[in-house]
């Protein structure tokens, strides 16, 4: 699942030792390693293999210019959701052809952008923006490529902020409307209608719901296909990835036997799906994010400050909910470890951070080993939604990013400093 492994008793990313990262970058800081990204985007290629198919890395996940280029160099494309987002892709080396530009709210000045550079195809998400699109793409004497985002409404299940395919979310449109909508969009003289997207929810770990929501679109999709020869169906990404895999238990027993027969592995989502989809005989496309990305990152901190209050046992470190918020915002779960392994016995421990708030806080009563200061923690599966979200919340700079592959190490991106922070503010005349 990742690379991060004890040996002799130090925690490693592939072959290096997390403590010469640290003594080298300092802490906060975030690592990845490329031999993960590289392994999970294989073995879903692998597994797709029976069809015509193409990864669209969700750009959103993490969207360092290493990681895309990784993704890059191994044939991928990308989801994109911002301009921004784009300029990116382009920048990493990726390929604009193989961009597939998501979001319920694109603006004229992106939509622009992305038709002059030439993307692959807009997924459009209401009745609304395939008019804008429609308008832009005249003024500019061009034919855009889209599809149209469908909103199966079905419950993925999963965490209410990262649920999208139900009627009570923001996304798509509604699966009763879409044959209208597409039959619009062929009126439409400034588009080219290439194909279908649907997108359920992220952090799935089984492949129910998937197939639940594949089998609803197959009649639609077919019909598609024969009324507008549409060239591709998006199935969307949301493969979840293992966040409590107790790494302390030794690596030979990454996740216990019985728990593993529960993960959503390609092979699996494979299995169920391209039975599914084959028949169609069109290209199928993936946007996965968190599963290419979040089990390869970990952030490290160092211990401050151990804190007794009554029964609690506060473990203070440098690290806070800006660097990493999924905690605060999602209680997220994330695993946490000693850099240098530590032997004994447990004691029941929040980890939290610095910052003047309660929901500064990684874990609460957890069972971990005993740290002082000094030590150094390994949050783990902190590769995606992590520093993408981060923030300069009380004029802390963001952590440096380093990626490892094999005995190689390098910053990717360096620590800010505190002066970077206001180097585009100033002050009045009139305060002087």
């Amino acid at each position: 699942m990742h690379d991060f492994h004890y040996k002799n008793g130090e925690l490693l990313c592939e072959q290096v030792p997390l403590s010469r990262i640290v003594a080298k970058y300092g802490t906060p800081c975030y690592v990845y390693s490329n031999g993960t990204i590289t392994d999970h985007f294989q073995k879903l290629d692998k597994a797709l293999a029976p069809v015509d198919h193409t990864i669209c890395y969700a750009v959103k996940a993490n969207s360092n210019l290493a990681v895309l280029k990784t993704v890059a160099t191994l044939g991928g494309g990308f989801d994109v959701v911002s301009k921004g987002e784009i300029e990116r892709v382009v920048a990493a080396g990726g390929d604009h052809n193989k961009c597939i530009f998501a979001g319920v709210g694109k603006t004229a000045r992106e939509i622009e952008f992305a038709l002059r550079l030439g993307i692959y195809a807009f997924n459009a998400e209401s009745e609304a923006e395939l008019e804008r699109i429609n308008a832009i793409a005249k003024r500019l004497r061009k034919k855009a490529p889209i599809s149209v985002r469908v909103n199966p409404n079905v419950d993925a299940k999963t965490h209410a902020k990262i649920t999208t395919g139900t009627y009570e979310n923001k996304f798509g449109i509604a699966f009763e409307q879409v044959k209208k909508i597409y039959a619009k969009a062929a009126k439409l003289s400034n588009l080219k209608i290439k194909g279908v997207q649907m997108h359920i929810g992220s952090q799935l770990t089984t492949t129910d719901p998937f197939e639940g929501a594949v089998k609803k679109l197959i009649p639609l999709v077919t019909d598609l296909i024969k009324r507008y020869k549409i060239e591709f169906f998006s199935i969307g990404g949301g493969l979840g990835i293992v966040y409590d895999p107790a790494l302390e238990s030794g690596a030979a027993s990454w996740w216990k036997k019985k728990e593993a027969a529960k993960i959503l592995t390609p092979q699996s989502y494979a299995d169920r799906l391209i039975p599914l989809l084959k028949p169609l005989g069109i290209k199928i496309l993936v946007e996965p994010g968190r599963f290419i990305a979040g089990n390869a990152g970990a952030l490290i901190t160092q211990v401050e400050y151990i804190k007794k209050t009554g029964k609690k046992n506060f473990v203070i470190v440098d690290a806070a909910m800006n660097d990493l918020i999924r905690p605060a915002f999602y209680e997220a779960h994330h695993d946490i470890v000693p850099v240098k392994r530590k032997g004994g016995s447990k004691i029941s421990s929040d980890v939290v951070g610095p910052i003047c708030e309660s929901g500064d806080t990684f874990c609460k009563n957890r069972p971990l080993p005993r740290v002082k200061e000094g030590d150094t923690l390994a949050l783990l599966s902190a590769g995606a939604y992590a520093f993408v979200m981060a923030s300069n919340y009380n004029t802390r700079p963001m952590p440096a990013e380093v990626m490892v592959k094999g005995k190689q190490f390098t910053a990717v991106r360096e620590r800010e400093t505190p002066a970077s922070l206001w180097a585009h503010e100033k002050i009045p005349s009139w305060l002087k």
